[in-house]
């Protein structure tokens, strides 16, 4: 079963979600730095993390899932997030620079036209962080988090898909299992 957006926002909303949000933000963050004249796209539920982008990235922009419903995010100011078919990205070939996928492979219909879709629209020197739960954690087991919907995923299965999409897997950030952080895996890879 596929949490809906809702779903999600409440769970970002607790002090758990809140504590998850800054961990991963500090991962995603060390990773990339210097995106004043890039184009970052989030897909799935990646609102919780693309405001830590804000004011630097050149473009950004969230991409939410019909089947998990949108949200409009920022609160404040013009929206940037919209509604998409996970199957048709609306959005140029080779015009985004970064890609943040989060809660949103684990629960794809249609995981290998999804990461088609990603690579046709990141730029040659793209990169994607995939957010995914980790097949080995605690909380790939549990249903109360995100972290426990969908399908979970080994450090092979990653690669395996994202070879599969012509991506090449770069670098893999297990975030350790601790009462206050979801064991999950964040992929790099590029196109």
């Amino acid at each position: 079963m596929q949490l809906d957006v809702d779903d999600l926002r409440e769970f970002y909303a607790t002090p758990l979600g809140q504590t998850v949000r800054r961990l991963l933000t500090h991962r995603i963050r060390a990773r990339w730095r210097g995106l004043q004249r890039s184009t970052l796209i989030g897909l799935g539920y990646s609102s919780p993390y693309l405001g830590a982008f804000r004011g630097e990235a050149h473009r950004l922009g969230a991409l939410m899932p019909d089947s998990q419903g949108a949200v409009r995010w920022p609160r404040d100011g013009a929206s940037h997030s919209v509604l998409v078919d996970d199957d048709r990205l609306p959005l140029a070939d080779g015009s985004v620079d970064r890609l943040l996928a989060v809660h949103c492979l684990e629960v794809a219909d249609g995981t290998r036209h999804l990461l088609r879709e990603m690579w046709r629209v990141l730029a040659p020197e793209g990169r994607m962080i995939l957010v995914v739960p980790n097949r080995r954690g605690v909380w790939a087991r549990l249903d109360n988090t995100p972290f426990g919907h969908g399908r979970p995923y080994s450090r092979r299965q990653l690669d395996e898909l994202l070879i599969n999409a012509m991506f090449t897997p770069v670098r893999e950030v297990l975030i350790v299992s601790s009462p206050l952080a979801p064991s999950q895996r964040v992929m790099l890879a590029l196109p």
